[in-house]
C-alpha cells in the first residue's frame, strides 16, 4: 500500500475472501426478512430482543422505505439508521424478550415505532465528540424531525418521524 512500505498489515485469520456488500444480496436477504417476519407497514412486527435483530430491522426499513415507499436512497439511509437507534436502545436497555416494529406513511411524513414491554424512559444525553456509546437518542434527535415516547399500559413505544415530500 502507497505510504505503508514496512509496515506489517494485519492479516485476516480465515482462508476465505472478505465478504463484500452488494446491493443484490442485500436486497435479497431483506425480502427474505420481509417474507419471513412480515411487513412492519402493513402491521406490527414482532422479532427477538437480541443484537442481531438489528440487521433484520434495518432490512425490513430498508425494504419499505426505498423500494415500496419510493423514497430517496438519503432518506433511507438516514432511516434505517435510527431504526438501528431505536432497535439497539430496546435490546441493550429494556431487559424484554421481544419487541414490535411498526413504520407508517401518513402525508408528508414517516413515522417509525419501537414498542416494548419497559416502562423505563430513554434519556436524552448530552455527547462529547470522543463518545463511542450512548449517541443513539442523539442521533435520533438530530436526524429527525420530531420524536417521541408514548407510555402503554404495559410498555412503552419509542418513534420518530421524519418529513418526506409527496409526489
Amino acid at each position: 500500500m502507497a505510504g505503508l512500505e514496512g509496515i506489517e498489515q494485519p492479516r485476516g485469520h480465515s482462508r476465505a475472501p472478505a465478504a463484500r456488500w452488494s446491493p443484490a444480496v442485500e436486497d435479497e436477504r431483506a425480502l427474505r426478512a420481509l417474507e419471513l417476519y412480515g411487513n412492519p407497514a402493513d402491521a406490527e412486527v414482532t422479532l427477538p430482543s437480541r443484537p442481531e435483530s438489528a440487521a433484520t430491522a434495518r432490512r425490513l426499513a430498508q425494504v419499505v422505505v426505498l423500494r415500496q415507499w419510493g423514497l430517496t436512497p438519503k432518506m433511507t439511509e438516514d432511516a434505517v439508521l435510527l431504526v438501528s437507534e431505536l432497535v439497539g436502545n430496546a435490546v441493550r436497555h429494556t431487559g424484554a424478550r421481544v419487541f414490535g416494529l411498526r413504520m407508517r406513511r401518513r402525508r408528508g411524513m414517516i413515522r417509525i415505532e419501537v414498542r416494548d414491554p419497559s416502562r423505563g424512559l430513554p434519556c436524552l444525553l448530552p455527547v462529547q465528540e470522543l463518545d463511542t456509546t450512548g449517541r443513539g437518542l442523539y442521533l435520533i434527535d438530530k436526524l429527525s424531525d420530531r420524536w417521541g415516547v408514548d407510555l402503554l399500559p404495559r410498555g412503552k413505544t419509542t418513534w420518530f418521524e421524519m418529513r418526506v415530500a409527496d409526489r
